[in-house]
Order: C-alpha cells, then sequence, then structure tokens
C-alpha cells in the first residue's frame, strides 16, 4: 500500500528552489545528468507535461537529422518534406505546427522561432545543433507558465550546450547515400576559465534521383568563467549549409509509373542558409536570491526554392518560386528570483522578468525558373519589435501543497515596408497571459497537478497591415497582431513503482483563430478558431542497471470552431503518435538501443474524406568501446524498410502534360534503410 509519507521536507525545498531559481547546467548538474538515466521531476515540475532529457538519454537516441533530438519531448514528431537543410515540420498535441509555429524553441536561451519569416511564421531551423554540445533538452506543454512566450502554447523546448565537457572528443561518421561527418570539440582551461569550442563538417545526398548535395559547416566557440548558475560566458556560433531538395510529389505520377518515389518534379528546387549569433549570459546566485541576465544578437540569412504545383499557373515557365530572408535579431532578457521563508513549512520564490527583441527584417516573394527571378510578386521591409513583462509566485505551503501563479504582458509593434502602398504600414497590440498551477503531493511517490493558463502566437506581421492580396490584387482583411490561446489540464506523475517514472495528463487547448500558410502570397494568415482535446502517456523504465524502457503516446481530437462549410477537421492535425525504445548501456562495453516510432493517420482536408496513412519507423544502433577513449557505433535507420511518407498534403498540381489542375494527395517518402558507422576518440 502506498505511504502518506510525504517527501523529506529539506530535500523538496532544496528541489524547489534550484528549479525555480537558476535552473543552470552547472558543472555538478551537468555530471548527474551525464552519469545518471532521466532526471525525477517529483518535487521540481509544476505540471505532468514537463520534463528534463540529459545527455546521456539524448546521446543513445538514434537521429537521422538534427531536429529529430527534440523528439526527447513525449508526444513530439519531427518530420521534413523537402532537402536536409530545410527547417523540419513538426507535430504536437494535435498541431500540424508547420516549420515551428507554436513550438518555442531556444538554444542557449536565444530565440530559434523567425517571426514574420519570408516561408512560414516561427520558422525553427535547428540545422545548427551540435549534439555531442548538448548539456539537457527541457521541455513543457501548454501555456502554464508566465516565463514562456510567443510560439509556446503547444509547447516549448530549450536546448542548453555545456560550459565544459567531461571530455575531448573526435569522432567521424560514414554511411550510405553520400554521408559523411566529422565532429571536434573540447574544453581546455585557459585564463581562469574554460574555452569551449566544436566544429562540425557534413554532407549527405539522400535515396533522392538528384541527390541533396547537402552540404553543412558548424563552428562554436564559448569562453566562460565559474558555474552556469554563477559565473558567466561569451559564446559565439556560426552555420553555413547549402542543399537541392526533392519536394512533396504527386501520388499520381508514382502510381502510373510516371516517376518513382524519390524522383522530383523540379529538380532545381533547393536552398542556402547561415545563421551567425553572439551571446553572452550572466548569472549569480546565493542562499536568498538568483539573478540572470542574458543578451544576444543574431544574423539569419535563407534562399529559398519551391515548386509545389509545378506548371498549373505558368505553363510556360513554371511555378517556382523564390523566398529569401535577411534578418538581424537583438534581444535581452532579465530575470531576479527572490527566495522567501515564512516559518519552518512555507517557502516561496517570488521571480520578476523582462524581455525585449527586435527583429529587423527584408524578405520577398519572386517568381523563377531554375533559381533565375522572373518577376517580383512582393518584396517588404519588417521592423518588429517586442517587450515583455512577468511576474510569477512559486510557493510551497506545507509538504503536500505548492502553487505556481504568474501573469505575462506582452507588447508588439509591426512596422512594414511593402513595395505596394496599400500593404505598407504599422500597428500593434498587447497581450495579458495569467497562469496558475495547483500540485498536490499527498503520497511520497505521487502528485497530482491542475494547471490553467493564457497564452499567444504572434501572427506575421505582413498580414496586420495588409491591404490588398500581392498575388491577385484583391481588398484582404487585416489579422490581429496576436492570438489568444487558452488552455487548462490535469495530470499525474508517479514513481510509485519501484525504477519506474510515469505521467498521464489530460488537456483542453482553444486558439482564437489557426494560422494557414498561403504559398501565392507569401504569408502566413489567421484562419478560424480551434479546439483540442487530448491524452497523453509517458513512461520510464529501468528494470536493470543495464536496460531501460521508454513508452510514450499521445491521442488528440482537433476541431475548428468555425463556420466551415467543408467541415470542421484541421488538415494535418496529427490524431495519435507513439514511441517505444530499448536502451542498453553498462553491459561491459556494449551498449545499444532501438526506438519504434508510429506516427499516426490525419485528416487532410476539412470533410475528413481525404486522409493520410499512419506510418512506422524502426531504428537502432550498436555501439561497443574499445577501451577507455575508443569507440565505434553503428547505427540502421528504418530497418524494417517501410514505404511510408514522412508527411502528406491535399491540393491541387498540374504536371506537364496534363489538361487541368489535379486535385490529389502530394507526398514526400521517408528514406529507406541505411546504414552508418562511427568511430569516436576522446581524451
Amino acid at each position: 500500500m502506498t505511504k502518506l509519507r510525504p517527501l523529506p521536507l529539506a530535500l523538496a525545498l532544496a528541489a524547489f528552489f534550484i528549479h525555480h531559481a537558476a535552473q543552470a547546467d552547472d558543472l555538478v548538474l551537468q555530471r548527474v545528468l551525464v552519469e545518471g538515466s532521466r532526471m525525477s521531476q517529483l518535487g521540481i515540475a509544476d505540471s505532468a507535461n514537463a520534463g528534463t532529457v540529459g545527455q546521456k538519454e539524448l546521446a543513445a537516441r538514434t537521429v537521422y537529422r538534427p531536429g529529430e533530438m527534440l523528439e526527447a519531448m513525449p508526444g513530439l514528431i519531427a518530420s521534413q518534406h523537402s532537402g536536409e537543410g530545410k527547417a523540419n515540420q513538426f507535430y504536437l498535441r494535435g498541431f500540424n505546427l508547420d516549420h515551428g509555429t507554436d513550438l518555442a524553441t531556444t538554444v542557449d536561451g536565444m530565440p530559434v522561432n523567425q517571426r514574420s519569416h519570408a516561408h512560414g511564421q516561427g520558422w525553427t531551423d535547428v540545422n545548427f545543433l551540435i549534439p555531442e554540445l548538448v548539456a539537457r533538452l527541457d521541455y513543457r506543454k501548454g501555456p502554464y507558465s508566465a516565463r514562456e512566450g510567443d510560439f509556446s502554447s503547444a509547447g516549448s523546448a530549450q536546448v542548453s550546450y555545456a560550459n565544459r565537457l567531461v571530455k575531448d572528443i573526435a569522432s567521424v561518421t560514414v554511411g550510405q547515400d553520400g554521408f559523411a561527418r566529422g565532429m571536434l570539440a573540447g574544453s581546455p582551461e585557459v585564463a581562469g576559465g574554460t574555452l569551449l569550442y566544436a566544429l562540425e563538417l557534413m554532407k549527405n545526398d539522400g535515396p533522392w534521383t538528384r541527390g541533396d548535395d547537402y552540404r553543412k559547416t558548424n563552428a562554436v566557440l564559448r569562453y566562460s568563467r565559474g558555474f552556469a548558475n554563477n559565473g558567466w560566458s561569451v559564446t559565439a556560433m556560426t552555420y553555413r549549409g547549402r542543399w537541392n531538395a526533392t519536394d512533396q510529389i504527386p501520388l499520381r505520377a508514382v502510381e502510373d509509373g510516371r516517376i518513382g518515389r524519390f524522383d522530383a518534379i523540379d529538380d532545381t528546387d533547393g536552398g542556402n542558409a547561415r545563421r551567425y549569433s553572439l551571446s553572452g549570459i550572466w548569472r549569480q546566485t546565493d542562499a536568498d536570491s538568483a539573478s540572470k541576465l542574458s543578451a544576444y544578437v543574431i544574423r539569419n540569412q535563407l534562399d529559398l526554392y519551391s515548386n509545389f504545383t509545378y506548371v498549373m499557373n505558368d505553363p510556360e515557365n513554371g511555378d517556382q518560386f523564390a523566398q529569401p530572408d535577411r534578418r538581424v535579431t537583438g534581444g535581452v532578457d532579465a530575470s531576479q528570483t527572490w527566495h522567501v521563508h515564512r516559518g519552518d513549512t512555507v517557502a516561496s520564490d517570488l521571480t520578476v522578468g523582462a524581455r525585449l527583441q527586435n527583429d529587423n527584417i527584408f524578405n520577398g516573394l519572386y517568381n523563377t525558373r531554375a533559381r533565375q527571378r522572373l518577376s517580383t510578386t512582393r518584396e517588404d521591409h519588417i521592423v518588429e519589435t517586442s517587450g515583455a513583462l512577468f511576474v510569477e509566485n512559486a510557493t510551497r505551503w506545507g509538504e503536500m501543497v505548492r502553487t505556481v501563479a504568474g501573469l505575462r504582458a506582452d507588447r508588439y509593434r509591426f512596422d512594414v515596408r511593402s513595395d505596394r502602398r496599400e500593404n505598407t504600414g504599422r500597428t500593434s497590440d498587447t497581450q495579458v497571459s495569467p497562469s496558475f498551477s495547483l500540485i498536490l503531493a499527498p503520497f511520497e511517490s505521487t502528485e497530482f497537478y491542475v494547471n490553467y493558463g493564457h497564452g499567444f502566437h504572434s501572427n506575421d506581421a505582413r498580414g496586420t497591415v495588409a491591404g490588398i492580396d500581392p498575388a491577385t490584387l484583391e481588398a484582404v482583411e487585416r489579422a490581429p497582431g496576436l492570438v489568444r490561446s487558452r488552455g487548462m489540464e490535469l495530470g499525474l506523475r508517479t514513481e510509485a513503482i519501484p525504477k519506474m517514472q510515469t505521467a498521464v495528463s489530460l488537456y483542453r487547448l482553444d486558439f482564437d483563430s489557426e494560422l494557414t500558410y498561403i504559398g501565392d502570397a507569401g504569408m502566413t494568415e489567421a484562419g478560424d478558431a480551434s479546439r483540442r482535446y487530448g491524452i497523453e502517456f509517458s513512461n520510464y523504465w529501468r528494470p536493470l542497471k543495464w536496460l531501460s524502457v521508454d513508452f510514450d503516446a499521445a491521442f488528440a481530437r482537433a476541431r475548428s470552431r468555425g463556420a466551415n462549410l467543408d467541415g470542421d477537421r484541421i488538415p494535418g492535425a496529427v490524431e495519435g503518435v507513439g514511441q517505444l525504445a530499448l536502451t542498453v548501456d553498462k553491459l561491459g562495453p556494449w551498449s545499444g538501443a532501438l526506438r519504434l516510432r508510429y506516427f499516426g493517420p490525419r485528416p487532410l482536408i476539412e470533410d475528413n474524406s481525404v486522409r493520410s496513412k499512419a506510418s512506422a519507423t524502426l531504428n537502432g544502433r550498436i555501439g561497443y568501446r574499445i577501451g577507455k577513449d575508443m569507440q565505434v557505433e553503428f547505427e540502421g535507420f528504418n530497418l524494417a524498410n517501410r514505404r511510408d511518407s514522412a508527411i502528406d498534403y491535399f491540393y491541387a498540381s498540374q504536371l506537364a502534360g496534363e489538361a487541368e489542375p489535379v486535385e490529389d494527395i502530394h507526398f514526400h517518402p521517408i528514406e529507406p534503410r541505411s546504414f552508418r558507422v562511427t568511430f569516436t576518440k576522446t581524451w
């Protein structure tokens, strides 16, 4: 029978302060995460859907591309419908998040989501991640924290790099389909601090008839002093990538033999991307308070060439279009936490914070042929500025009750200078977002959660001042700058069964409007309101010191609440996902993992008459340590060699030789079975 004895108060208070004050990857915490398994969230988390995944567990995952590292967040799917250098497509909690909308992603405190992007609102390109440097991934789902702002309603992922490595490392990977990667990283002591450096070079062609020819150069240089919760660091990053793209293809052309599964319709699609950043973080923590100040400046450049409808709009030149985006993003984040003790049993953390961000953006939409510009649809200069203030109080009222109450205020200013006077203007919007969480711990190893909160996402700045559609010149209705979400959730987390961590949550999330990408206009537009219900289950079991088992499953019901006569389904809204993984380590020199991922069917149009099929992939790896400092690892992807889709869409397109457009499923196949081998040296 489960005992009614709470966790020891001193231990619980210590965990409470660590979580709400620093949340830092200092050397002690870093070693805990490296040497241990998944970190327990009892006495720490504010909801059943929040968690931390450490370096060791992240390293055990077999990922085909960097974006799949985010799948360590239970219920998240990262997919791809184009070339390897393009931002991933994400699915979570009944959302097709496109390239990152409503999934707030940060790396070392720098926002990855790009606002008012040329291709999609909240564009989230994580191809610059170097997995060996990641110390941990913190995640949460739902709008239940005043600390989280734009794009975080479905979820947020915070990636933290280590200040220092346990050992210096060099690795070389070769594989099928022209894959090769080299990585070198170290962290020597220099001038009383630590100099972290890393260099990554990679190429990948993939299985496509015209290879991706993806070339990536990635580098990180960081100098730090002290620890992450009591010290400072300055970091420079640079990333460059270029690629060809085999975008989604029409099912009809594959079924009648006109093209193969790995062929392209327009083999000149592709792109190139660059990212440069300079950031700094300072933290100071003592027994009574914790202070944090961070600042960053990021330069992103993207040239993207796509053709989704082939020759439907221009039979002579084809429908390829270019979407260049140039931007400089700067920001400052500051927070101050005070620890307040009230007697022997009541303790509080009071946090106030402020955030400023400015994006100076130049983007456009052009008609092209083989990447050569033919005409201009639109050109825009956007200055988008935001400021936020938040206050959050986390209180432990005794040994069995905790509360977290927060209030956040965001102010956005949109300034658009377009090549058309009708689409030029300024506007602003404000959002106030309350949140509240109640945590009950009546048992020693079980907690219950009640969460409620408001969140938001920002709309494309161009839509907030638009007067006409630049493609058709017809009048359009302006979109609101900020769109409110409302969420509520009931959750349970338990470790009542020895060596097992289990979390269950039941949630509802409402949005005042969905975002829809309009390719012809080169922007996203606000659509109907929506509601989602869902249930999530996450389980981690370590029955033996050398074996762990992960099982996650999530189901969602997404419906439009507008007056759409075509139906109330939301195209692309994921209904069910799941993962089952077995991981072996500390078995002498051997280690390994096997992971099965299920990506459920989705409605592709509003009346649900056309649906995607479910897909399942099985990935695995086997590692063998040669002595103390050398390891060889074999990785296999899509081991069952399934012919599934990575993504599906339904729309009209026209191929050469067709008399008129045809509505059809357009899909991007998952890559066939392939293998890679990695040699790693540490010292």
